[in-house]
């Protein structure tokens, strides 16, 4: 798990290569394992392989989704806010799950924040995904994955570059 961090790079530039169905398949297995608070699980996934929609998801927002045009997989995190009030949390972790196996299956991937952003006209990018994908009114929208084949890696952040400085130690009160 360290080494899968140690080279976990966030990608915005993929392959034309599409994932296979038993790619997916993992993935999709993957974060279903999500842990979530007193196993309410919140949350569900909608795995995009749609050029289409995806082409309309990468302007869900001005900056920082773009990408969601090249990748062959964009999965969605949708969330029921009256199922558990930890909703974002459990998306949250959920999401990097859904990373970390990505990068586990030799693939790339990046977040695309949509909560608390707005799309281009105005209008929040949640309620523009909703009506993208025709989603109920009641369900939230954390964030979307993309994911795929990265066209370049990067390495991973060498351990000195970390910022340190955001961890101390207590040994004793």
């Amino acid at each position: 798990m360290l080494d899968l961090l140690r080279q976990r790079r966030s990608i915005r530039a993929y392959t034309d290569a599409p994932l296979d169905a038993a790619t997916i398949a993992a993935l999709q297995e993957a974060v279903l394992r999500s842990p979530s608070s007193r196993g309410l699980n919140p949350w569900s996934f909608l795995f995009i392989t749609d050029r289409t929609l995806l082409e309309k998801l990468a302007t869900c927002k001005p900056h920082g989704a773009e990408f969601l045009r090249q990748a062959p997989l964009g999965v969605v995190l949708l969330a029921d806010p009256e199922r558990a009030d930890t909703w974002i949390e459990d998306c949250a972790i959920a999401a990097i799950i859904l990373q970390l196996a990505a990068e586990s299956l030799g693939l790339g991937s990046c977040w695309v924040q949509v909560r608390l952003r707005n799309h281009a006209s105005g209008i929040p990018a949640e309620d523009f995904v909703r009506h993208v994908l025709d989603l109920p009114e009641g369900c939230r929208i954390p964030c979307i994955i993309a994911i795929g084949h990265p066209a370049r890696r990067k390495p991973g952040h060498p351990r000195e570059s970390l910022p340190w400085d955001k961890v101390r130690t207590r040994s004793s009160l």
